[in-house]
């Protein structure tokens, strides 16, 4: 059964605009908070933030760490674990809020004071948000709109989330010039696009200048120490038949490079302890932990010499960091890193998890290229520029600058048969 919401703290000043966010999931939290924070910092704005209790325990753990104190908190009772359970639970919970703002603050023949939501990513938070919002007439905005692999099971159900979110929203915040490219190509007008890059380098940046106390004393002396460092995170719904493949890669790796460490905190989801406990936690090479704080974890990725994952998010952030990242899947929507040179694709074979890895290792070259290439994905600044997009939209005035030379140069040199990855560090300056 799910309860209803609780009301954590009180709206409603004077004539401010109550943008709303619903945030579910950890990853949305870690790149949606600095857009609130930015929001909040602009006297015309007060944010309403409702926490949809997809993931009540992790998301609210990340926004706690940014001060951030949800309005609406949802509970939801989940008995099946179904993705039809959960966005039906979503949407129902979801439409009595609208319902009650909506009363509040967009009374019929008053100015609306709920201007539009924010909705972020792909996740099933963000779909049942946009359907709810878009049925109780209060814009949605699509932030980290345009992320594409055209493959509805890859990865599954983030594809299809994003792809309907698209057709909802009535302005799509592309994180890339090729993100922007998509969405035009699927007819969406470029009028209500703009290219603001990845709130989730803000984050990352944000996260990284914070003092950092680590949780687990053996982490800590890890970082502190200078043996390779491998930092790994597996969750995907579509590796979960894969967990036992990425585990033996995982012990491979250790047999051939005894100086290797391993940090690899593990996802509640069961399917994955499940299989990562029981090949993993017996190999001394390997820290197995619980999932990290975002500012332990920030830090953690600032020191790894690999990231391997099948993440979206850290394919974004590692190369800010300098960190090259093996993405444990056949395909990326973030193709932008791979053309950079940041990304390399590696799939779930252990064979060629084992042999991508080791090379990386053991040749420097390869290894100076990918750690120096340009981040294509964000200066840091997605957030300001989101913020001055909306107030543009609403008054008229100081319209942003978006992110990149508005047109994409590693795409341009790709069609010249030239290996964009291989010029000069000096004479690459990323756009996309």
């Amino acid at each position: 059964m799910n309860h209803g919401p609780t009301f954590t703290s009180g709206f409603d000043p004077v004539n401010t605009l109550r943008p709303i966010f619903v945030v579910g999931t950890r990853p949305e939290a870690i790149k949606i908070f600095p857009v609130i924070l930015a929001m909040r910092a602009d006297p015309r704005l007060d944010p309403i933030v409702i926490a949809s209790g997809q993931h009540p325990d992790m998301c609210s753990q990340v926004l706690r760490m940014a001060g951030i104190e949800p309005n609406i908190s949802l509970t939801l009772t989940r008995e099946t674990g179904s993705l039809n359970e959960l966005v039906s639970g979503l949407v129902s919970q979801l439409s009595g809020v609208f319902a009650e703002l909506v009363a509040k603050y967009n009374p019929e023949g008053y100015l609306p004071r709920l201007p539009g939501t924010f909705v972020h990513g792909d996740t099933s938070t963000a779909l049942a948000a946009a359907l709810v919002s878009a049925f109780a007439d209060v814009p949605v905005i699509h932030v980290e709109a345009g992320l594409r692999t055209y493959d509805l099971h890859g990865p599954f159900p983030e594809e299809l989330n994003r792809q309907l979110i698209a057709r909802i929203a009535i302005f799509s915040i592309a994180p890339t010039m090729p993100s922007e490219a998509n969405l035009i190509r699927e007819s969406i007008a470029s009028e209500q696009i703009m290219v603001a890059g990845n709130t989730g380098i803000d984050a990352l940046l944000w996260a990284t200048s914070q003092p950092v106390t680590f949780s687990d004393q053996r982490m800590a002396d890890l970082v502190a120490g200078e043996e390779p460092l491998l930092v790994v995170t597996a969750h995907r719904r579509e590796n979960w038949a894969h967990m036992d493949s990425i585990a033996d890669a995982i012990l491979r790796i250790c047999e051939a490079r005894p100086d290797i460490r391993v940090v690899l905190p593990v996802h509640p989801n069961p399917k994955v302890r499940e299989v990562l406990n029981a090949r993993l936690a017996d190999e001394p090479h390997v820290l197995l932990t619980e999932p990290l704080e975002y500012i332990e974890f920030a830090h953690l990725l600032n020191r790894a010499t690999i990231a391997l994952t099948d993440s979206g998010g850290i394919q974004e952030e590692a190369p800010s960091l300098h960190t090259p990242v093996l993405v444990m899947r056949e395909q990326t929507e973030r193709p932008e890193g791979v053309l950079a040179g940041t990304l390399k694709l590696v799939g779930t074979d252990p064979d060629v998890i084992v042999s991508s890895t080791l090379e990386l290792l053991d040749d420097p070259q390869e290894y100076a290229q990918m750690s120096s290439a340009d981040n294509p994905y964000g200066d840091g600044k997605a957030s300001e520029r989101i913020v001055q997009a909306f107030n543009f939209v609403l008054t008229g005035q100081d319209p942003p600058q978006s992110f990149g030379p508005g047109f994409s140069r590693s795409f341009v040199l790709s069609r010249t048969g030239l290996d964009y990855a291989s010029l000069p560090h000096q004479q690459r300056n990323d756009d996309s």
